[in-house]
């Protein structure tokens, strides 16, 4: 039976994701991975939330995903809400929806295919109404590079009685504005990318957001969480300028892609080894050592 109010409570504050980790040959490194999954109940995520993108789902077999979903949602042992994700057709997202609800998920965030614009409003309506009759359901907004769920589609399911239950939005901008005012008291909002996306969306409903940090320094997420619940907004929009954009800026200088320097950093916290699946790249000694120094600057604040 749907628990609606513990996910409602799940879902709240800073979340982490899991990075899949693996060893310095591409094996998925199970240790590694239970690490991710303690470290972030350890930093009091609500929510241990595996995504198609920060999981590495783009690099795993269909097999390894079931297998890191289940490895997930054992470690976390009712310790948290568990979210799992997958990027298939209606039919095996349904399956794959039962096989999280026969191993303990408590979350499905199936992300549609959608090449060359392929899904119609009917279609999404359908395929996220479909799933929801096996398990709870997050519906996730981007359907591609800057193309999300359509809003009137949104609406549509918002009038419904089904099984929905949040939304995590990577659109973000106007989109998300506009998203978090309708699912305000309805849906548990979930804000992807960084404190400043959830900042721009926050007046508008969003309970919750996607944070890096929480992967390696949760302190940082927490002080911005510490500013949101007190109502010192100047204060967290200081954290985003003067911690989350230097960073950003940091990884374009650095040249390498975000997401290796997330695994680099999760080896500096002594969660996981930084190494990625080939052909993904992963960071070198020397681009450790930059990034060593620079989070060392971040934690003396």
């Amino acid at each position: 039976m749907m628990d609606r109010e513990r996910i409602r409570h799940g879902i709240q504050g800073p979340i982490s994701s899991i990075s899949t980790p693996f060893d310095k040959d591409g094996n998925i490194d199970e240790r590694g991975l239970r690490n991710c999954v303690e470290y972030a109940i350890a930093a009091d995520s609500g929510t241990i939330l595996l995504t198609y993108g920060d999981s590495l789902f783009s690099v795993l077999t269909d097999r390894e995903i079931g297998d890191v979903t289940r490895i997930v949602t054992e470690q976390t042992a009712g310790r948290g809400l568990v979210v799992g994700a997958g990027n298939w057709w209606t039919g095996e997202s349904i399956r794959f929806a039962a096989y999280c609800r026969e191993i303990g998920v408590d979350v499905f965030m199936p992300l549609p295919p959608n090449w060359a614009g392929s899904c119609t409003e009917e279609t999404l309506i359908a395929h996220f109404e479909q799933i929801a009759e096996v398990m709870p359901v997050m519906l996730v907004t981007a359907l591609g590079p800057g193309v999300g769920v359509p809003l009137p589609a949104i609406a549509r399911l918002l009038e419904r009685d089904n099984g929905i239950v949040a939304v995590k939005d990577d659109i973000c901008g106007a989109y998300g504005r506009k998203l978090a005012g309708m699912a305000n008291g309805r849906w548990s909002f979930l804000s992807g990318g960084r404190k400043e996306n959830h900042l721009d969306v926050l007046p508008y409903g969003a309970e919750a957001y996607l944070s890096m940090y929480m992967r390696f320094m949760p302190s940082v997420a927490h002080r911005y969480w510490a500013a949101v619940e007190t109502g010192a907004i100047s204060e967290a929009a200081s954290i985003v300028q003067e911690v989350d954009m230097p960073f950003m800026a940091f990884i374009a200088e650095l040249g390498m892609n975000f997401d290796a320097v997330i695994h680099g950093a999760m080896e500096l916290a002594g969660v996981a080894e930084r190494w990625r699946r080939l052909p993904y790249s992963s960071l070198d000694d020397a681009q450790m050592e930059r990034l060593a120094q620079f989070l060392e600057r971040v934690k003396r604040g």
